[in-house]
């Protein structure tokens, strides 16, 4: 027996040995692991709808993307008799790298963006084309290029190319949809700026501080744009939070930089472009120093805890710009332009009345001051955003409303007749409701809505009503972050847009002499976040 056990210790210790020098499964299995290296993680966001509307850009050159307000000075209209019908799709992957050798306290991370429209272009370069036949299109546009570090728990350092979003989470650890219910809701700032953020998060509060260079014109020069922010949160109870933030914006630029050829700023082309207000000071220098004074709460803001869910905010922007009173003399000659000082408010209750997410009633209310008089008293009443600085800078894409107001299913075209909540410096009223339900839970939901809005100033020759939106939509779930939808919503337009400056109507309704058509849409969309 002893023999025998000596023997097959000796044939395994030969096959072991035999193994190591022959290229087996293993050998191969160190080329392609069976796990991921955590080193390097790769996760995307693809969408690919199929869209028919109504609403189409008149102008040639604007193909590739189409973004701002509907009927704004990006030709965007609407047609009795014409449908846009279109495929297009979106694919934004991101990389993360952790290197081992920093034990989880360092990482790099990049997120790009790829967008087409179906068989629009080929052999070029340029982003938001790339898929006419034969494709080879130069398309890749940078999100995100930025490291992260961690030194100490809780402590967060971003450095580089990053979210710039008014909310007290970090957008790389928080799922977005919570993004677009708290803190302002990417009404003020959702968008990418550069530059250096710090934050700490403890177990039942957080707080962060940041640092954003919008634009960097002439290095030479006191001529750039740059943003700090302080943003902080405590959780009173086990349901309730409340929040509080400053931010200060320091606009030296007097519009250079900016969009293409639409600048940026308080008087250049982009305001008419997003739906902001326009500051007509002329062919001069100005100065501006805008702040922001807020505060922010919820509620049961992951709607698990129980069936009630309360958002909301207030948010004031005040401060002063000065203009040159001759660009070409002394310039220590600034005179006051305006002051600023506006308000916005925001509201959303939502009920869950079944056992999923999907179950669920939601009233959102919005509410932004205008201002009557066109600066004839010195100061600008409305509200401000970063639609004044980038195209979008700010996106309220959660109201539940599709055309009325911003919706997320978008990928080279957002159009809104309500693109930022200043509307036009207007002024806005309005709300939401919605109900969904979870028809077979998890698998299958669908949901119903309706918007109605108010202009809190008259424009000249229209009226106060701006429009209803019904809509509606059926979602189904493959699987976890895989589902195809379709939507539709029709916005019935009010006597705002029958605003008349002159013979051929207004900047409110795209220079038409009458009311626009109502625009609608629909769309089946195919979603998929992999990671």
């Amino acid at each position: 027996m002893k023999k025998r056990v000596v023997g097959f210790m000796l044939t395994m210790l030969f096959a072991w040995s035999i193994q190591g020098q022959v290229p087996t499964n293993q050998y191969f299995s160190r080329e392609i692991p069976e796990k991921a290296d955590k080193e390097l993680q790769f996760f995307a966001f693809f969408i690919n709808q199929g869209v028919a509307s109504n609403m189409y850009a008149k102008s040639e050159f604007l193909k590739g993307q189409v973004v701002g307000r509907l009927f704004g000075s990006n030709t965007t209209t609407t047609s009795d008799s014409l449908t846009s019908k279109y495929f297009e799709q979106r694919l934004i992957p991101f990389f993360i790298y952790q290197p081992k050798l920093f034990n989880g306290k360092a990482l790099l991370r990049a997120s790009f963006e790829i967008d087409w429209t179906w068989g629009d272009a080929a052999y070029g370069v340029g982003g938001n084309l790339g898929s006419g036949i034969s494709a080879d299109q130069v398309n890749l546009q940078t999100q995100n290029i930025e490291i992260e570090l961690n030194p100490s728990k809780g402590w967060f350092i971003n450095l580089g190319l990053q979210r710039l979003f008014d909310t007290p989470y970090n957008p790389y650890r928080t799922v977005f949809d919570k993004m677009t219910t708290t803190g302002y809701r990417l009404a003020y700032w959702g968008t990418d700026g550069v530059g250096i953020s710090v934050r700490k998060d403890w177990d039942f509060s957080r707080i962060k501080a940041g640092y954003y260079q919008l634009y960097e014109n002439a290095t030479e020069q006191n001529d750039d744009v740059s943003l700090l922010e302080l943003t902080g949160e405590k959780d009173i109870s086990r349901a309730w939070k409340w929040g509080l933030s400053a931010y200060w914006l320091r606009d030296r630029a007097s519009g250079k930089g900016g969009v293409s050829i639409l600048g940026q700023g308080l008087n250049s082309l982009l305001s008419s472009y997003n739906g902001t207000y326009f500051f007509r000071y002329g062919d001069v220098p100005y100065k501006a120093d805008i702040y922001w004074l807020g505060t922010f709460f919820g509620r049961n803001t992951e709607h698990w805890l129980d069936p009630w869910m309360v958002t909301g905010f207030v948010n004031v922007n005040l401060g002063k710009a000065d203009t040159l009173l001759n660009k070409t003399v002394s310039q220590s000659e600034w005179t006051k332009a305006n002051d600023f000082l506006g308000l916005a408010a925001n509201l959303r209750v939502s009920y869950r009345y079944g056992q999923t997410l999907s179950d669920a009633i939601t009233l959102d209310m919005l509410y932004s001051t205008g201002d009557a008089d066109g600066l004839k008293d010195g100061r600008y009443s409305g509200v401000i955003t970063g639609n004044q600085w980038a195209s979008p800078g700010a996106i309220f894409i959660s109201s539940g409303s599709y055309i009325l107001m911003p919706h997320g299913n978008v990928v080279n075209r957002f159009t809104p007749a309500v693109c930022d909540i200043s509307n036009m410096g207007f002024g806005l009223t309005a709300g939401t409701l919605t109900f969904s339900k979870g028809i077979i839970p998890n698998r299958l939901n669908a949901k119903v809505g309706s918007a109605f809005a108010l202009s809190n100033v008259q424009p000249k020759g229209g009226g106060f009503i701006m429009g209803t939106e019904l809509n509606g939509a059926i979602m189904y779930n493959f699987g976890p972050f895989m589902s195809l939808e379709l939507h539709g919503a029709y916005l019935m337009l009010g006597d705002f847009y029958d605003s008349k400056e002159n013979s051929h109507g207004s900047a409110v309704n795209g220079e038409l002499d009458k009311r626009p058509t109502n625009p609608w849409t629909a769309f089946v969309v195919f979603k998929w976040l992999m990671f």
